[in-house]
């Protein structure tokens, strides 16, 4: 495993195909090259077989050279097509059987194996028609769909190795000798970094020095850079922009956020899911059906008195034009790119049974603090007395606060900043324990503090003052008075502010026709108001820890298939219970255990994205289970041979062309998931 991403070569490839897709294992070992190869030089050895085969002579109505020993010419090529490019499916087939699994390879194998022994047969002296030309360009042909579809498989791996080369090979060492370039891998926790100007972060880690704008859209899928200052955290792979950072390194290889991220989309595309379950059982089903329909069809041309050639032409297009290779593929294509399309846009799937269940959520629970809204303090409304403007208020209470730590007054500072004030120097700055604080701000003696300052200080306080505090209280909010001398001169009501993505997302999720509820331990009429605020549709208050997985039982009680949203901490029990566990707020850390999708962002309109991706994918699986299992109603009696008293009849080369084709048909329908629109308004 290599140190500085665990995850394969030195770019840290993602996992083998073969672990990635279980449902879709029978190309375990394959690759696009191989199949590449040996298709072209297939093709190569089955053009001589056509050239002299009497067959295609006819039909065309040439003359191919004549020489010693040229009527042998299509079994000695189509022998070697067979024994090259067939050796795929033989290989394939005993796999299947030795799992006793029969599917794709197993039917491959059968027609491609009957008629290389009837040719064979016939070209020692058998009675019939050798079916060399047929034999050939069939596995050329099958070659060519498997090509195409480990081409399809491997576009949708690609956002993987897309994640895996944003690692840089190489690294600067601030040592204390001067900086040094060392690998990646030889990077340790503690070590100090610099990243230059365009240059990718190398690892995880904090900002010591600099500042600059990072890119981390490939990871969290925002496209705006992130402004980044000493004490800020970057993530492995995200992109400096044009400021010089020093980073002290915190994460190195498997982890890091970019491995987990990378872990997270392995472990979702390889994990099975109702539909690939579905399609495995309909792909055995179908073997099963190919083979009596296969033996069916030679047993009743044989006994019509056909001749044996014609007889066994049936059997090998039922069994060619009955594989269920578009079935094996339906599933495990739509799984690779729904979960990259996800994961482009900071939804990471941990287990493809909660992003299917998605589709059929009735309601979602979001905790309150730090989803729905931000978890900080901001100033709500200002109230003020006659002759004081809200701005002037508004200055000189930061000018107060500004040396407090306390959250409320931070809140009030960022808000005046927020507004670009100037904040005023300040002296005599000192706390009122219990009540607030006092300072000198322009000579003017300043006090800050709660109702029970005013309790203390029994000030003079006008009435629209007044009103206004007592309608803040009313709304839950957190309400602070600036006091000048004996008067209160503004009141101001702070509150946990509300995202402005809730909105959307809310809204989003409102049209979707999906319940929204708020959990949440704040008191009720603080709970109540972020709930009118938003529309939320059910609001449970003052619940503990503890209680939000009682509270995630009562709606399924009632029926509902239920998402719960929460931070993955404290939301860990309500995550694991609900049918669908989301965590939220996660950032660059994607080790959270509960919870079946893990959000980068702390973006709550990323719950309308999961849903508008699970019903999407769905879709698309239908889609092409139907299809793929579909068309065989009509394929297989065609192969057999039903309209041939009408001079309609299936070559097995073309009955190949036909199953390559529906291959190609899921493939191309499976890549149009690429376009589903995940933004929300």
């Amino acid at each position: 495993m290599n140190d500085h991403t665990g995850q394969g070569d030195r770019h840290g490839e993602p996992p083998s195909h073969s672990a990635q897709h279980e449902g879709h294992d029978k190309h375990a070992g394959h690759s696009v090259a191989m199949f590449r190869d040996r298709f072209w030089l297939s093709l190569g050895l089955s053009i001589p077989t056509l050239v002299w085969s009497r067959s295609v002579q006819e039909w065309l109505r040439f003359t191919a050279p004549d020489f010693p020993l040229s009527r042998y010419i299509p079994a000695v090529f189509g022998t070697a097509v067979f024994l090259y490019g067939g050796l795929v499916f033989l290989r394939g087939a005993l796999g299947e059987l030795k799992n006793r699994l029969p599917g794709m390879m197993t039917l491959i194998c059968l027609a491609i194996s009957v008629a290389f022994v009837y040719s064979l047969a016939v070209t020692l002296g058998w009675e019939g028609d050798p079916l060399w030309w047929e034999l050939a360009t069939l596995v050329t042909i099958m070659i060519l769909g498997h090509w195409i579809e480990m081409r399809s498989i491997g576009q949708a791996q690609g956002a993987l190795k897309e994640l895996a080369k944003l690692l840089p090979d190489l690294a600067v060492r601030i040592a204390e000798h001067g900086n040094e370039e060392v690998p990646v891998s030889e990077l340790r926790d503690g070590d100090l970094v610099l990243v230059r100007p365009g240059a990718s972060v190398p690892a995880d880690g904090v900002v010591s020095e600099g500042r600059s704008a990072v890119n981390e859209s490939m990871i969290t899928g925002e496209s705006q850079p992130v402004e980044k200052t000493a004490g800020a955290s970057v993530v492995a792979g995200t992109v400096n922009g044009s400021g010089s950072l020093r980073v002290e390194v915190t994460r190195t290889g498997d982890k890091t956020a970019l491995a987990g991220i990378m872990r997270l989309v392995a472990e979702a595309q390889s994990s099975r899911s109702r539909a690939q379950a579905l399609a495995d059982r309909a792909a055995f089903v179908l073997t099963i059906v190919a083979i009596g329909a296969g033996a069916a069809t030679l047993i009743t041309w044989l006994i019509v008195g056909d001749d044996s050639a014609f007889a066994v032409q049936r059997l090998v297009a039922v069994l060619v034009i009955a594989c269920p290779h578009a079935l094996g593929l339906a599933v495990p294509l739509v799984v690779a790119i729904s979960t990259t399309l996800g994961a482009r846009n900071g939804l990471l799937v941990r287990d493809r049974r909660g992003l299917e269940e998605a589709r059929n959520l009735d309601a979602v629970v979001f905790d309150k603090t730090g989803t729905l809204t931000t978890g900080e303090f901001g100033v709500v409304s200002i109230s003020t007395h006659e002759g004081m403007s809200e701005t002037e208020a508004l200055r000189l209470a930061a000018g107060v606060e500004q040396d407090s730590e306390h959250t409320i007054a931070q809140g009030i500072v960022k808000a005046a900043r927020d507004r670009n004030l100037e904040l005023p120097p300040t002296t005599d700055f000192a706390s009122i324990p219990g009540h607030g604080v006092v300072a000198r701000v322009e000579g003017r003696k300043l006090r800050m503090g709660g109702p029970a300052l005013l309790r203390k200080l029994d000030p003079e306080v006008s009435p629209a003052i007044r009103s206004a505090g007592e309608e803040s209280e009313r709304r839950g909010q957190t309400t602070v008075y600036l006091l000048e001398g004996e008067r209160v001169v503004a009141v101001f009501g702070l509150a946990d502010k509300v995202r402005e993505e809730s909105r959307a997302a809310i809204d989003a999720l409102h049209r979707m026709g999906v319940e929204v509820v708020m959990l949440t331990g704040d008191a009720q009429a603080v709970a109540d108001a972020v709930a009118s605020d938003l529309g939320i549709d059910t609001v449970f208050a003052e619940v503990l820890p503890e209680q939000k997985a009682d509270k995630i039982r009562a709606l399924q009680a009632e029926g509902k298939r239920v998402a719960m949203v929460g931070d993955g901490v404290n939301d860990a029990p309500a995550l694991v219970l609900a049918d669908v566990g989301v965590a939220i707020g996660a950032g660059t850390d994607v080790a959270v255990e509960a919870g079946d999708v893990v959000l980068v962002r702390s973006d709550p309109r990323d719950l309308p994205r999961i849903i508008a991706l699970s019903r999407a994918t769905y879709r698309k699986m239908i889609q092409n289970l139907w299809w793929a299992a579909g068309y065989n109603v009509f394929a297989i009696p065609l192969a057999a041979g039903v309209l041939a008293r009408w001079g309609v009849l299936l070559a097995p080369a073309f009955a190949a062309v036909l199953m390559s084709l529906s291959t190609v048909i899921v493939a191309m329908n499976a890549q149009l998931l690429r376009r589903t629109d995940l933004s929300v308004s």
